[in-house]
């Protein structure tokens, strides 16, 4: 069995053709997702789809790319809405210098709010992080510093600095279709040397479709292309790499519990 760490089943992409999409992932082995809540003005949404689909849990935060948008929350407010028993993860949250679609300033005060969410929950932190490494490094260095936290870096496409301080610190890394494509060698390279222990998959789908659908709109049974490729790089079979991050994904999301999926 595969697990989707991160894909948004809440995006319009998705909208008519939800069942087809739950019933083409269980097809291809994806066992278990994860849907990210990008926008607190959505969770509802979200929420939503993870009580109408038992294989299905969420997360709750804000994506830096909406912090200017959103309405001004607490970790308070985090943690009341992470209360509830599908929610598993805090995010997603970080940095994104790359668009720069909300202040600077703002996207890490949100980080720092939702890494105090992460930290008094115990629920994983979703880190998303684009064109800012040094300073996802030292906000992450500074927010363990004050008190460790669980934690992933999605759909890692980062630096090999970032990968490290995560590693140090005790967070995993997840990777998406990215590492298939043509031009991602020094992805592949840090995937190579991440632990098998703090490996995930993901799509974050409808995003970043692997090869050989890459341009196509993305969906969770995708996953096990990604899967394919990380088996390769790390000298494990198929099935042996399925095992690994399914048990890294449920040890981490420790909220999340496979007998409520009827996963055995």
């Amino acid at each position: 069995m595969l697990v989707d760490s991160h894909c948004h089943l809440d995006f319009p992409d998705f909208a008519a053709d939800i069942d087809g999409v739950l019933a083409r992932a269980a097809e291809a082995g994806v066992g278990a997702l994860q849907t990210i809540c990008t926008r607190v003005t959505r969770f509802d949404a979200v929420r939503g789809l993870a009580e109408a689909h038992p294989q299905v849990w969420c997360s709750v935060g804000i994506h830096p790319h909406h912090v200017a948008e959103e309405p001004a929350i607490t970790a308070e407010h985090l943690v009341r809405m992470a209360a509830h028993p599908k929610v598993i993860g805090i995010g997603e949250t970080g940095l994104d210098f790359h668009y720069d679609n909300s202040p600077r300033p703002a996207q890490e005060a949100s980080f720092r709010c939702h890494i105090a969410a992460a930290r008094e929950t115990g629920l994983p932190l979703i880190v998303h992080t684009r064109s800012a490494d040094a300073e996802t490094c030292r906000i992450l260095r500074e927010e363990a510093g004050q008190g460790a936290f669980p934690g992933v870096i999605h759909c890692f496409s980062a630096g090999r600095a970032v990968a490290e301080t995560a590693l140090e610190i005790g967070l995993s890394i997840s990777f998406s279709g990215i590492l298939t494509f043509k031009n991602a060698d020094e992805v592949r390279a840090v995937a190579r040397d991440v632990p098998a222990d703090r490996l995930l998959v993901e799509t974050d789908a409808p995003y970043l479709a692997p090869v050989p659908h890459r341009g196509r709109r993305n969906e969770p049974a995708h996953v096990r292309h990604t899967a394919a490729r990380l088996a390769e790089l790390k000298g494990l079979d198929e099935a042996a790499l399925a095992r690994a991050t399914t048990d890294n994904f449920f040890r981490l999301f420790a909220k999340a519990r496979p007998d409520s999926a009827g996963i055995q």
